[in-house]
């Protein structure tokens, strides 16, 4: 790998895995360090699978006031809310992918700007993830008027061997008209093929007139590893598996210790501008 940056100006996070624990709040840890982050002149973006607006909640607690980028990248917006750029899957690969994923008895959700499309509000995971992003879904009998402007589609599964496969069998499928990453266990993302995170984390470098050379990004799961891979400095949690830890300038603790905490104190503030 290429040797980690000596500065950074900006770090761009994930949030799930990442940022908080299973409990999805920040402790004090992560607070006080990204009160530090600030202090330091050091940039703070996130970046996630989940919509923008299932980010807020994090925004005001860690002084967050630039943009971010949800929908593994493709959809990245103002901290207003207001959108800034969005990719969207063809409507040939949104009716494939949903083929695919009904086939397999894989609960299918679309994300369309910041709308969220359900057509089974009691599907396993459906009120953890309205609990968790604090947003309600839009319930529709059908898919079949939604295929337009989808910026992703996530299947969710009790079956995580069935999601592994799904995420090699619908990625060799859709290989060159979609992206397709799991982001957690439980959740597979087909976005546009270049809305990945890697992507999302040079938009977001671009609007803020910071180089990737002196970005540092951290992650935990696979749909990470193409931020990982055009970090200045890259970080992978150590939850992650070894395929992501693979692609990392550093290994941190897990996110059930503090490990995103433990980043920025040891890895990010020591290589601040004014260090």
């Amino acid at each position: 790998m290429r040797a980690p940056a000596k500065h950074i100006r900006l770090v761009v996070s994930d949030i799930d895995g990442t940022l908080v624990p299973k409990s999805k709040t920040l402790s004090p840890a992560t607070l006080e360090a990204a009160r530090k982050l600030r202090a330091a002149g050091i940039a703070l973006c996130l970046v996630s699978s989940r919509a923008p607006r299932g980010m807020e909640m994090f925004l005001g607690p860690l002084g967050i006031d630039t943009p971010r980028a949800g929908l593994n990248g493709g959809l990245v917006t103002a901290p207003d809310g207001t959108i800034l750029s969005q990719l969207s899957l063809e409507p040939s690969a949104v009716s494939a992918a949903l083929d695919m994923l009904d086939v397999h008895k894989v609960d299918a959700w679309l994300f369309r700007g910041h709308d969220w499309l359900v057509h089974n509000p009691g599907a396993a995971y459906v009120a953890r993830e309205q609990a968790v992003v604090q947003t309600a879904p839009t319930v529709v009998s059908d898919f079949g008027a939604f295929h337009a402007d989808v910026g992703k589609i996530m299947g969710s599964s009790t079956d995580y061997a069935l999601l592994e496969r799904m995420e090699i069998e619908i990625g060799a499928m859709l290989d060159g008209s979609a992206s397709v990453h799991r982001s957690s266990d439980y959740y597979l993302d087909i976005t546009h093929p270049d809305a990945n995170k890697g992507y999302a984390a040079q938009e977001l470098a671009r609007s803020l007139g910071v180089d990737m050379s002196e970005v540092a990004c951290i992650g935990d799961m696979s749909n990470d590893i193409p931020m990982l891979k055009v970090a200045g400095l890259a970080v992978a949690m150590g939850n992650g598996p070894d395929a992501v830890k693979e692609h990392a300038h550093f290994v941190t603790a897990t996110n059930e210790q503090d490990g995103w905490a433990l980043a920025m104190e040891q890895l990010i503030l020591p290589r601040a501008p004014t260090a």
